[in-house]
């Protein structure tokens, strides 16, 4: 074997294309780039996504995507952590001052991670299923906050209906405590005329 004969097996490589080199090639005469149009001239380019001036998929959807707005505000606290924190009744105040959560946090979760062997009653927080049994086997207890009150949402017919009722409504507890709503009397200009104050008569002085 010689330096000199040493080549690629064969098949190995092939030949770049090479365009406008006459029809026989396949890509002679336009060079396989068809007939006019924007994408036949030199420098005719456009950027990816452009769809000729109607508003491109990429702005049509919406930008919320799958992140949480109020992902922030969450945490996540475990049952470890709790175990060193040397405190019965924790709440979320507690938790902000010792540093295991953020200041602006609003919203806690205790997940089953660690042990714990001490009583601890947690107030206004989340835990999740293996936590809690847990916390009550060590004596313990949790108290969730309140679900969140849904937000009715009335729109079209029914908005004027609602409106009323909403109007109604403190007659109608007035009522069932057995007072009646106070109404205001009507103002009848008429019945009650301004009294004008009477001019002074003019004394002729002249003689």
């Amino acid at each position: 074997m010689k330096l000199n004969t040493i080549a690629p097996a064969p098949g190995a490589t092939k030949a770049r294309r090479r365009v406008g080199r006459g029809v026989g090639s396949g890509l002679g005469k336009t060079a396989g780039r068809g007939h006019k149009g924007q994408k036949s001239r030199a420098g005719g380019y456009h950027k990816i996504g452009f769809e000729g001036g109607q508003m491109p998929l990429q702005r049509r959807l919406p930008k919320r995507g799958f992140t949480s707005w109020t992902h922030a505000q969450c945490a996540e606290v475990r049952l470890g952590d709790l175990e060193k924190l040397g405190i019965i009744d924790i709440n979320l105040a507690d938790l902000i001052e010792h540093d295991l959560v953020r200041g602006d946090t609003k919203e806690v979760r205790v997940i089953l991670c660690g042990d714990i062997t001490r009583q601890v009653n947690l107030h206004g927080m989340k835990a999740t299923k293996g936590a809690k049994a847990a916390i009550e086997k060590a004596g313990g207890s949790v108290e969730e906050p309140p679900p969140p009150k849904p937000r009715k949402k009335v729109y079209g017919k029914n908005a004027r209906a609602a409106l009323e009722a909403a109007k109604a409504k403190p007659a109608a507890k007035a009522a069932s405590k057995g007072k009646a709503p106070k109404e205001k009397a009507p103002k009848d200009k008429a019945a009650a005329p301004k009294a004008k104050a009477a001019k002074p008569a003019a004394t002729n002085t002249t003689k």
